[in-house]
């Protein structure tokens, strides 16, 4: 049979399920086939948030969701074939992202761990998997993130057209194409997400806020805004990273500390503000417009997506869909490419946005047989 096709399997910061989409190239451009989203189990959900954040019996909780997860995984591969009714014959490999546990690129000995045991995909699916993309890239001396710039590189960038590329998951992202010679770059910009699901999970029992309709209904305070806005984060020159192990409901508590006199709308609209605030500034800092294309969870956040245009006023302001490729799957499709890329023997990262020393083959091979 003619392999032809590559899976990507993408679970981000925000936790909100894997996933999967199924990807045909000609040369590097993709072609969407079929995607399919699996929820993630509560119980296995609240282990996993539970893991992001420093606790005790870590290394047994953690062998034990890294199987977990990569029988989740594996569920999502195999529902995806069955609904593209494709034989696993056809699939040259899956692309694993992993979920992010520990993102701790700034240490001495700076160091990054996704989870979801490559070995069970490939026994569960009977495919080759393609997983661990982050480690070489922090092994030479990067972040490790963002990678999708690369990939935005090669499917969005157009000669005379400045772009930026930005990916609202838990954590935000950009990647500015600046549409000449210029090195493109990339870097996390701050929360996405992530916080603003942690009030609403934590105050309604929501997975989010629906097109930001409570954070619309609030009133947003200047003084929390700038408290926030305040974190050393924002002030850092990229290359720049960061995940849950910062901006996390902990964290987001301490802060909140003696804003209690504020209504949970007011909160919300306020971490909203933050979310877009740290987003403009940076897209500001590149370049005074552009056309920027929005994908992940956010994108479908109406009150963010207005927001923002407002501080963006210069920019022509859109999704990913209006380059062809519907914002809830950019990212999956950009670990189909890497495991493309790796497949091909070819380089997966940008050092100018990572700040790795060089150009890298990443991740490494788990083969079904």
């Amino acid at each position: 049979m003619n392999k032809s096709y590559y899976i990507g399997l993408m679970s981000g910061t925000s936790m909100d399920g894997v996933d999967a989409v199924l990807v045909k190239f000609t040369a590097d451009t993709p072609t969407l086939v079929e995607h399919h989203s699996e929820a993630i189990p509560a119980p296995l959900l609240k282990n996993l948030q539970k893991l992001c954040l420093p606790g005790n019996d870590e290394i047994n909780r953690l062998g034990y969701l890294d199987r977990a997860v990569g029988k989740l995984f594996a569920k999502a591969v195999n529902a995806l074939l069955e609904k593209a009714s494709i034989d696993k014959l056809a699939v040259i490999a899956v692309g694993s992202h992993g979920q992010t546990v520990r993102h701790m690129p700034n240490l001495d000995m700076g160091f990054t761990l996704q989870i979801g045991d490559p070995n069970t995909i490939a026994a569960e699916t009977g495919i080759d998997v393609i997983a661990d993309f982050r480690r070489k890239d922090i092994a030479l001396g990067g972040q490790g993130a963002p990678l999708v710039p690369a990939f935005h590189q090669h499917v969005f960038a157009t000669p005379n057209h400045k772009r930026i590329i930005l990916n609202i998951g838990g954590i935000a992202n950009i990647t500015y194409l600046p549409g000449n010679t210029d090195a493109v770059t990339g870097f996390d910009t701050g929360p996405g997400n992530t916080l603003m699901d942690a009030w609403i999970q934590h105050q309604q029992d929501l997975p989010y806020d629906n097109e930001g309709a409570l954070a619309k209904s609030g009133t947003s305070d200047e003084k929390m805004l700038q408290h926030l806005l305040s974190h050393p984060y924002f002030s850092l020159l990229a290359p720049k990273s960061t995940g849950r192990e910062l901006f996390n409901q902990a964290w987001l508590e301490q802060q909140l500390a003696e804003f209690s006199y504020l209504t949970e709308a007011d909160i919300q609209s306020t971490l909203l503000d933050l979310t877009c605030y740290s987003i403009a500034n940076d897209a500001l800092a590149l370049t005074t417009e552009a056309e920027m294309y929005v994908c992940g969870g956010g994108a479908y956040n109406t009150e963010l997506m207005y927001r923002l245009q407002k501080l963006l006023p210069n920019y022509k302001l859109v999704t990913t869909a209006e380059l062809g490729i519907n914002p809830q799957w950019v990212e999956g499709i950009a670990f189909a490419w890497l495991a493309m890329r790796h497949h091909h023997g070819l380089s997966g990262n940008l050092p100018a946005v990572t700040g790795a020393s060089r150009e890298a083959i990443l991740g490494a091979r788990f083969p079904a047989d």
